[in-house]
């Protein structure tokens, strides 16, 4: 819903600004100037918003008033003022070059856009919050009580985490006037418990499973709060048959497009990774794909030549010695995944979907973490939610926590998700943080 209104307020900002401008400019023109300005405009606004989007202006975590969150804006903005300027200077057939106008218009919008956004933000984090409980001790409980207070401007208000064996009455749990509760797996154990809730529902309290609370917070499936019948209830093919041929569809064409769009820069690659360090121009490895099957992977080369000959297999670390200077910045900027799009047209890979493991690991990591073999009901992807959301995975607990990412994007995948992962993903090319 915050979402929502931040998209609703900066469209109506956006145009104010344009208003404001015109009549700035055009007073006695007024009219006729915003018939030519509207068109043109508006499909730079659908640009706009969509930097905005990479940029995670419109992502509930950022909504605070920090130094960070207005860094980003001011970066968005003036990106979006350079891709404005090219746009109307490429595109003469619109009839306008607003040299002046554009200029007004980005400081009357920057102006409003930071002062909406400061009210908004204010608003969130100081009030209309949800006085919120947590029934239940677990580990899950506890890390989501200490995330609902790293993140006020989610807008819930933690009052307190209780012991549900100690919870005599309701008027125990209600009697600060809490607006929601989150109910633990062990407080479902205690029917009495479960009772007292149901005969609250016309108290207007709103109650969640502490999965699904986590969840819609985080964007991460709990591992300790689920079992298997969570996957039954949550987890059903036969559901996404229509977004799955779509999907396929979709990788076919982009994967094609974008492969061969790719090999303008392979020649430059190429000769990067020659000059930096002697060996192949290309690195294959087994990797698992779609319910276990293994397949063949294809990256440009980033380590130095039989980097593994001595060790076996490794994860790679921050500072891992074995990658090359060149190497790095392939990594950084997921230029060194680009071969895996020939990956994708052989129908091996997705665009978007869970990381492909490699074996040595898989093996490993299915005993280390519970469900971790259910990460593979779909296709690995070039990118996916949890490579845009956690670093480089280099451990058993990271792969644990970036298998609560993948199985919130298998549970919730949709060519909505999937888009806004592409986006997030050239976000971080161009940032050069990946790893």
């Amino acid at each position: 819903m915050r979402k929502f209104v931040i998209i609703l307020m900066d469209t109506g900002l956006f145009y104010a600004s344009l208003l404001a401008m015109l009549r700035i400019r055009y007073d006695m023109e007024f009219a006729q100037q915003y018939q030519l300005h509207l068109i043109p405009f508006g499909i730079i606004a659908i640009l706009w918003f969509i930097i905005f989007y990479i940029a995670n202006l419109y992502d509930p975590q950022t909504f605070r008033n920090t130094i960070h969150f207005y860094s980003a804006l001011f970066q968005a903005v003036a990106v979006s003022a350079v891709f404005s300027i090219t746009f109307f200077y490429l595109i003469p057939a619109l009839g306008i070059t607003p040299k002046t106008n554009l200029f007004i218009f980005i400081i009357i919008f920057t102006g409003l856009e930071i002062l909406g956004r400061w009210l908004f933000n204010g608003i969130v984090e100081t009030r209309f919050r949800k006085r919120t409980i947590i029934v239940g001790t677990s580990d899950q409980s506890r890390e989501v009580a200490e995330f609902i207070k790293r993140h006020p401007q989610l807008g819930y208000e933690l009052k307190e985490v209780i012991d549900p064996g100690t919870i005599r009455t309701l008027d125990d749990i209600v009697r600060r006037h809490i607006d929601v509760i989150v109910i633990g797996p062990e407080a479902y154990q205690m029917p009495e418990i479960i009772d007292a809730f149901y005969h609250a529902l016309a108290r207007n309290i709103t109650f969640y499973n502490l999965s699904t609370f986590y969840e819609r917070l985080t964007g991460r499936v709990p591992l300790g709060a689920i079992n298997q019948v969570w996957f039954l209830e949550n987890i059903s093919e036969s559901s996404k048959r229509a977004y799955e041929f779509t999907k396929h569809i979709f990788d076919l064409v982009f994967g094609v497009v974008f492969a061969l769009l790719s090999l303008i820069v392979y020649p430059f690659i190429a000769c990067a990774i020659k000059l930096s360090s002697p060996g192949p121009l290309f690195y294959t490895q087994t990797r698992i794909g779609r319910l276990g099957a293994p397949f063949r992977i294809i990256k440009f080369r980033t380590m130095i030549p039989d980097a593994e000959a001595k060790t076996g297999a490794m994860w790679a670390n921050e500072n891992d010695n074995r990658i090359t200077g060149v190497g790095r910045f392939l990594r950084r900027t997921r230029l060194d995944e680009l071969p895996q799009l020939w990956n994708i047209i052989r129908g091996e890979m997705s665009l978007v979907g869970p990381r492909a493991e490699r074996p040595e690991f898989h093996e490993m990591l299915k005993k280390e973490v519970p469900f971790y073999e259910e990460r593979y009901l779909i296709k690995p992807g070039l990118s996916g939610w949890a490579q845009i959301n956690f670093r480089y995975g280099s451990s058993v607990n990271d792969s644990a926590e970036k298998l609560q990412y993948d199985l919130y994007y298998i549970k919730n995948r949709s060519l909505v998700l999937d888009l806004g992962i592409v986006l997030k993903t050239i976000r971080i090319a161009l940032a050069q943080s990946g790893k």
